[in-house]
C-alpha cells in the first residue's frame, strides 16, 4: 500500500461531498511476487493431529492428513486444527488444510472491501488478498480468535474479542446486564462493566427501603458466569468488575475477594477441595471476575498529601462520608497482597487520552484491561509478530513493518462493515466509532535477540519506538480510509478532542530518546508517520476512534509460534516443545543463541553457554559469559527474574503510544510487602499508566502445590566441608569386562508391534536369575537390507548386554531417536513412538527395568500414569503437602533431547506416590528451578497454563482465560 498519505491523496480524484476521496485505496505489493500465489512459495506436508492426554495416553482429538507448511511447528498446527478448523470431525464438511482456513477468512475480507468501496479497482483487491494471505501463511500476524471461529461460516460474523457493557441504577438495567454478559460468555468472549451508577447500600430507595448496593448484585452476576462456564463454554467466563473510588461502598468492594480468600483457606483446612477448578470452590463467591478500582487524580493527590477524600452518593452526589485517603489506599494494597484483587485503573489518565469525550466518558475496560472505550462497545484485535521484522544483522525491517501495519489495520476496518454483534446497543456503538486494536507479540524475544535487557533504557526506547510507529501508521491509514469512505459517524462531534489526542501522541513521540541505530531509525520514521497522518486527518478526519491496544495474544501467539506474548519478557530460558508424532523435548529458547551472537560471542562459546543453560536453567556462571550481559537474559520467572518496577517502567514507556491500554500483570515475589504494592500502585499513576494489576506469588489457595525449594547454600557448603574433612585414599583399579553368556536354555518372550504402520517382532531372552541378556529384532523379509541391519544391530546389543553394559544405558541412548517410521503404536503402554528404536527400548525398559530405574528415565506404564493421577487427587483432597515428594525430581531428558512429557520422582515401587508429569513450559520451569509457578490448570486439558498478559494460555490446547 502507498506509504505516503500525501502522495496517495494526489493519486485520487477529489469529490465535492465533504472532501472525501473517491476511487478507493491503491495497493502495492510488499511480501508477494506478481504472478506467484503465496501458497506456491512454500513447501506443504500432510500431518496427523492426534491430541492425547499426556497423563494417561487417551486420545482427546484426532484428525489425520491435515495440510500445513513444513515451517509450522507441531504446536501451532495442533492448536489451529483443534480450535479454528470448522466442520464436524470425520465429515466431508470439515476443514483439513490451512489453505481452507486462510481462504475462508481472507476471501470474506476481500469481498467486503470490494462491496464497500475500499479498493480503487479489482487489481488492488487481489493484491490485498495475496498480501494478507502471505502474512497469515508466514505467521507475520494473526487476527483474534473470534475471526477464525466465525468469519466465512454460517455462524454470526462475530469478529470482536473484547466487550464493555453498562449498568444503570434500575432493576431492568441490572437484569439486562446479567443477560448481555451471559450471551457474551456463551460465545467464549469476555466483558467488563463499571457498577458505580448503582446506588450504595447506604442510600435509600424511592420506596423508603435501603438499596442493596453493587456488591450485592455482583453475587448474581458471578453465579451466572460460573453457571455458563460449567454449561460448556470454551473457556472460563472472563469478566471485569469496576467501582469508582468515590463510591460509598468502595471499602466493601475492595475487601470482597480478600474475605472470600479467607473463607477458601478455612474450607481447605477443613478438608474441602478448594483448588482452582476443585469440586468445592463453587461455594465461594466472586471468583469469576477480576475486580478493579477506578482511582481519580483527586484521590491520588489526597493520598500524597495525607488528606481526606469524600465518598459521594450516586443519586444526588452528596457527600456520604469523608475518609482517610491514605488508609483506603493501604487497604487496596493489602487486599491485593492477600488475593491479587483489586487492580487499579487511573480514571483521569484514561479520559485525558479519550478521543470521544463529547459522546461519553470511558468508565470501564474489558477483562484484561487493554480495551478502554465507550460503554456498550466492542473491539476486534490483531497482533503482529515482531520477530518477523528482525533482520539477520540485528536491524529492523522498518518499511515492511509500516506496510504490514497498513494491511492489517485496513483489514480490521473492513471487518466492521460485515460484523455481527451480541446486542443491538453494542452493534450501534461499534459501527458508529469503529474501535480497532492492532498490537504485537514477541517483544521480549525481540529485545533479547537484539542483545538488550528488558529492564533497560535501550530496551524501553526500542519498545517505545516500535509502538509509536505502529500506532502512527495505523492512524495515518485510518485517516486515508476516511478520505475514501468517510470518517467514523461520531467523529464530527468529537473532532477537536480527537485531534488533541493525536497531537498528544505525536508530542510523546518527540520525547523518545532512542538508544542505538535501530531505535533511531524507528523514531525517525514514526515522526514522519505522525506528521503525515495528522495532516491527512485534519483534512479527512479519521475512520476509527481507536487504533491500538496491547492484548495478551494467548492462543494467537501460539498460532504464530511466538516465544513471548504481548509486551511480556521471556518466561524462562528453557521451554517445552512438542514433536511430530507425539512426545516432547525441552530446549533452550532459540532466542538465546541469537542474542549471544548479537553480543559478539564466537560459536564455540555460544555452544558452551547453551550447554550450561541446558544443565542449570540459568546463565549465572555460564562459561565465558560476561556478568554485564546477564541482564539480557533476565526473564519473568527464575533466579534472575525481572524486578516489579522493571515491568512497570516498560509499560510506562509504551503507554503513550497505545490508544487503549496494556494487558499485563506485575508479578511480585512472595516476600513483597503491602508497602511494596503501594509503591507500585503509586508509581503506576505517576508514570502515566492507564491500568495496573499485581500478583504476589503464592497469595492464592487455588493454585497448584509448590515443589520443594532447592537445597540451601548453607547445607550444600556443610556437605562439601564434611566431605573435605575425610581422608582421601587414592586407589588405582583396572576393570576388564567379562562376557557372561546365556545358558543354552533360557526364558524369553516375543512381542509383536506396529509403529506408524510398520510391523515387526521383538524377542527378548533373559538370564535364569533375571536380567536381559539377548534381543532379536525382525522386520521385513529375510535377505533384505533392513532385515540384515536389524540382525546386526541385535547381535551388537546382545553382546553389549552380556559384557555388562546396563540396559539403562541403551535405553537412555536409543529412546527418543527420531526417524521414520514413527507415530502411533498398537501398545497401550507406549502410545506414540518417535521411531522403531524409540519403541523397542521403551518396551524393553517396561519389561526389564525396575520402577526406580524407569522413573529416572521417565518411562511408565499406562496403569502407573493413571495411578499417579489418582494419588495426586487423593492427596490434594486430603490436604497432603506433596512438596517434599518432588524435591529430587529430575528432568526426564537433557535439554535439547527428545523425551516423553514426564519428569519423575523416585519411588520404591508402583505403590508409592507416582511421579509428577510435565506437560508445559511452566511445569518444566518448576522442575528446573525447584519452585512452583502460580498458574492455573487448563479447564480443557488439565495442563498447567502459562502467563499471557493479565491472562493465561494453555500450551497444550490453546485455551485461554481471557482475550486471545
Amino acid at each position: 500500500m502507498a506509504g505516503d498519505g500525501m502522495t496517495a491523496g494526489k493519486q485520487r480524484s477529489r469529490a465535492t461531498n465533504g472532501g472525501a476521496a473517491v476511487g478507493g485505496l491503491r495497493v502495492e505489493r510488499v511480501w508477494t511476487t506478481e504472478g506467484v500465489h503465496p501458497y506456491d512459495e512454500v513447501e506443504w506436508e500432510r500431518r496427523d493431529v492426534v491430541m492425547t492426554n499426556w497423563r494417561d495416553g487417551s486420545i482427546n482429538f484426532e484428525q489425520r492428513g491435515v495440510e500445513y507448511p513444513t515451517s509450522w511447528s507441531v504446536n501451532a498446527a495442533n492448536i489451529v486444527t483443534t480450535k479454528y478448523f470448522r466442520g464436524a470431525v470425520g465429515t466431508d464438511t470439515r476443514e483439513w488444510s490451512l489453505k481452507q482456513l486462510i481462504d475462508r477468512v481472507v476471501k470474506t475480507y476481500r469481498k467486503a472491501g470490494e462491496d464497500n468501496g475500499y479498493f480503487a479497482n479489482p487489481g488492488d483487491a487481489e493484491i490485498f488478498d495475496h498480501e494478507l494471505t502471505w502474512m497469515l501463511l508466514h505467521q507475520v500476524f494473526s487476527f483474534n480468535s473470534p475471526v477464525w471461529f466465525n468469519v466465512g461460516t454460517s455462524s454470526p460474523q462475530q469478529v470482536s474479542a473484547c466487550f464493555i457493557l453498562s449498568v444503570d441504577d434500575s432493576m431492568d438495567s441490572i437484569l439486562d446486564w446479567y443477560k448481555e454478559e451471559g450471551l457474551i460468555f456463551k460465545g467464549g468472549s469476555g466483558s467488563g462493566v463499571n457498577l458505580s451508577r448503582i446506588r450504595s447500600s447506604r442510600e435509600l430507595l424511592s420506596s423508603g427501603g435501603t438499596a442493596s448496593g453493587p456488591v450485592s448484585f455482583m453475587r448474581g452476576a458471578d453465579a451466572s458466569a460460573g453457571t455458563i462456564k460449567s454449561g460448556g463454554a470454551t473457556r472460563r467466563a472472563a469478566k471485569m468488575v469496576i467501582l469508582d473510588v468515590d463510591h460509598p461502598d468502595i471499602e466493601e468492594f475492595v475487601t470482597t475477594k480478600a474475605r472470600e480468600e479467607d473463607k477458601i483457606r478455612a474450607l481447605r483446612d477443613a478438608g474441602f477441595d478448594m483448588d482452582l477448578g476443585g469440586s468445592d470452590i463453587v461455594s465461594v463467591q466472586y471468583q469469576n471476575a477480576n475486580n478493579s478500582v477506578r482511582v481519580s487524580d483527586e484521590f491520588m493527590r489526597a493520598v500524597e498529601e495525607g488528606t481526606t477524600f469524600d465518598l459521594r452518593g450516586r443519586l444526588h452526589g452528596e457527600t456520604i462520608e469523608s475518609i482517610d485517603a491514605k488508609k483506603l489506599f493501604t487497604e487496596i494494597a493489602k487486599a491485593a497482597w492477600e488475593c491479587a484483587d483489586p487492580g487499579l485503573q487511573y480514571d483521569d489518565t484514561i479520559n485525558d487520552w479519550h478521543t470521544n469525550p463529547e459522546t461519553g466518558r470511558i468508565t470501564a475496560s474489558n477483562p484484561c484491561s487493554e480495551y478502554m472505550s465507550l460503554d456498550d462497545s466492542s473491539c476486534n484485535l490483531a497482533s503482529l509478530n515482531l520477530m518477523k521484522f528482525l533482520k539477520a544483522d540485528g536491524g529492523f525491517e522498518v518499511e515492511k513493518f509500516v506496510r504490514s501495519v497498513e494491511f492489517v489495520i485496513t483489514a480490521m476496518e473492513i471487518s466492521i462493515s460485515f460484523a455481527d454483534f451480541p446486542t443491538k446497543k453494542i452493534g450501534e456503538t461499534t459501527r458508529a466509532y469503529r474501535q480497532l486494536g492492532i498490537g504485537y507479540a514477541n517483544l521480549g524475544a525481540l529485545l533479547m535477540a537484539s542483545g538488550l535487557p528488558y529492564d533497560s533504557e535501550g530496551g524501553r526506547s526500542l519498545a517505545a519506538a516500535i509502538t509509536s510507529l505502529m500506532t502512527g501508521v495505523a492512524y495515518r491509514r485510518s485517516a486515508e480510509i476516511a478520505g475514501v469512505v468517510g470518517p467514523y459517524e461520531g467523529y464530527a462531534r468529537n473532532a477537536d478532542a480527537h485531534k488533541r489526542v493525536m497531537r498528544k501522541h505525536a508530542a510523546a513521540n518527540d520525547e523518545i530518546r532512542p538508544a542505538g541505530t535501530v531505535a533511531t531509525a524507528l523514531v525517525r520514521e514514526a515522526t514522519k508517520q505522525w506528521q503525515n497522518g495528522n495532516k491527512i486527518g485534519e483534512r479527512n478526519g479519521w475512520r476509527n476512534a481507536q487504533a491500538s491496544v496491547l492484548a495478551p495474544t494467548g492462543t494467537i501467539g501460539l498460532m504464530m509460534d511466538c516465544d513471548t506474548t504481548g509486551v511480556e519478557p521471556d518466561l524462562a530460558l528453557v521451554k517445552f516443545k512438542k514433536l511430530v508424532g507425539g512426545g516432547s523435548m525441552q530446549i533452550v529458547n532459540q532466542t538465546v543463541p541469537r542474542a549471544l551472537r548479537s553480543l559478539g560471542y564466537p560459536e564455540e562459546q555460544v555452544e558452551a553457554i547453551i550447554e550450561h543453560i541446558a544443565d542449570h536453567g540459568i546463565v549465572v556462571d555460564a562459561p565465558g559469559l560476561k556478568p554485564e550481559h546477564y541482564p539480557v537474559f533476565d526473564c519473568a520467572m527464575g533466579e534472575r527474574s525481572i524486578a516489579p518496577m522493571g515491568h512497570v517502567r516498560m509499560m510506562a514507556a509504551v503507554q503513550p503510544f497505545i490508544s487503549g491500554a496494556i494487558s499485563k500483570t506485575i508479578n511480585m515475589p512472595e516476600s513483597a510487602t503491602v508497602e511494596d504494592i503501594e509503591n507500585v500502585h503509586y508509581q503506576g499513576w505517576k508514570l502515566g499508566l492507564k491500568a495496573l494489576a499485581i500478583y504476589r506469588d503464592n497469595c492464592k489457595v487455588g493454585q497448584p502445590l509448590s515443589a520443594a525449594k532447592p537445597k540451601s547454600a548453607v547445607a550444600a557448603v556443610a556437605e562439601v566441608a564434611a566431605a573435605a574433612a575425610e581422608p582421601v585414599v587414592e586407589k588405582v583399579v583396572e576393570y576388564r569386562p567379562v562376557r557372561k553368556r546365556l545358558p543354552k536354555k533360557r526364558p524369553s518372550e516375543t512381542v509383536s508391534f506396529s509403529v506408524g504402520g510398520a510391523e515387526g517382532y521383538l524377542t527378548a531372552s533373559s538370564y535364569p536369575d533375571d536380567g536381559l541378556g539377548e534381543v532379536f529384532l525382525k522386520m521385513s523379509k529375510q535377505g533384505s537390507t533392513l532385515a540384515g541391519v536389524m540382525d546386526a544391530f541385535s547381535v551388537a546389543i546382545s553382546i553389549g548386554l552380556q559384557y555388562g553394559v546396563p540396559l539403562e544405558t541403551f535405553v537412555s541412548k536409543f529412546t527418543n531417536m527420531r526417524f521414520e517410521p514413527a507415530g502411533m503404536t498398537d501398545d497401550p503402554d507406549v502410545r506414540m513412538a518417535a521411531s522403531v528404536m524409540d519403541y523397542i527400548f521403551r518396551r524393553l525398559a517396561l519389561d526389564f527395568l525396575s520402577y526406580d530405574a524407569r522413573a529416572e528415565l521417565g518411562i511408565f506404564t499406562a496403569k502407573e500414569r493413571a495411578a499417579q493421577i489418582q494419588a495426586e487427587a487423593a492427596a490434594e483432597t486430603a490436604g497432603v503437602d506433596l512438596a517434599g515428594m518432588a524435591a529430587s525430581a529430575p528432568v526426564s531428558a537433557p535439554v535439547g533431547a527428545a523425551s516423553t512429557p514426564t519428569a519423575t520422582v523416585p519411588a520404591a515401587d508402583a505403590e508409592r506416590e507416582a511421579p509428577s508429569p510435565v506437560g508445559s513450559s511452566t511445569e518444566l520451569l518448576e522442575i528446573v528451578l525447584g519452585t512452583s509457578a502460580d498458574a492455573p490448570l487448563c479447564f480443557t486439558c488439565g495442563t498447567k497454563m502459562r502467563p499471557a498478559g493479565s491472562c493465561y494460555v494453555c500450551e497444550g490446547c490453546g485455551s485461554t482465560s481471557g482475550c486471545s
